[in-house]
């Protein structure tokens, strides 16, 4: 298949995602939207994965790609090619779908249980992860399930997944390894809940198996978009 990885920054790429698809032997492109260029047209790609960001899906005053990416997201949904959107990812397949994103109302930084809905658990996707599961999170915002959409986990903050047609959002990262997560301690060290040497150490202690989730996660939603 023909893959696309739609990414924000250096630090933020596709992690556990993009190794699989490379692993699985399909054709993984890459768009780097911070830098401009312009991606194929959505029908044309057989897969699309959105990662994270340290900016926020409203910030267009801030950057001004964001409304380039949502109109390209509003294509993919059109014409329901399978994408899977993460963090800042997921935020825009809800903002391109027509949802509300706003500020959740605390931050979820570090390791939180997440449930699985009824639909979490009977979904093709989802469904591959146990009905409850410590997830690594780093967010402040959330969104609106889309209208025609199923949630499929929480968390006690918020809403942690979505269904619609043939896009999943997921609020938790799935896809993240530890030299991202400590790129991402050196980076914003302030939004730590905690002392940087402890938060690490913890992740460090999970990370192998949260990244096995993510793989399964990931080769399940390839499966998905092969089979449509």
């Amino acid at each position: 298949m023909r893959v696309l990885s739609v990414t924000h920054g250096p630090s933020v790429p596709g992690g556990v995602f993009e190794e699989l698809v490379e692993e699985s032997g399909h054709d993984l492109l890459r768009w780097v939207v911070p830098d401009g260029g312009e991606p194929e047209p959505a029908g044309r790609y057989d897969a699309i994965m959105v990662f994270g960001g340290s900016m926020h899906p409203d910030e267009d005053d801030r950057f001004g790609w964001l409304e380039h990416e949502e109109r390209f997201l509003r294509d993919v949904l059109e014409h329901r090619v399978p994408a899977i959107g993460v963090c800042l990812g997921a935020q825009m397949l809800a903002r391109a779908a027509g949802s509300r994103v706003r500020p959740a109302d605390d931050a979820e930084i570090g390791w939180f249980p997440v449930e699985l809905t009824a639909g979490g658990r009977e979904d093709p996707v989802l469904g591959v992860l146990p009905g409850r599961v410590e997830a690594f999170q780093w967010h402040r915002y959330t969104f609106d399930v889309p209208e025609g959409g199923t949630e499929l986990a929480r968390s006690a903050l918020c809403t942690q997944a979505f269904r619609l047609g043939n896009a999943w959002g997921l609020q938790f990262h799935a896809e993240v390894t530890l030299p991202m997560v400590s790129d991402w301690a050196d980076e914003d060290p302030e939004d730590l809940p905690y002392e940087a040497g402890r938060f690490l150490a913890e992740t460090e202690a999970r990370i192998g198996e949260w990244n096995e989730h993510g793989r399964r996660l990931c080769a399940a939603f390839l499966a998905a978009a092969a089979a449509s």
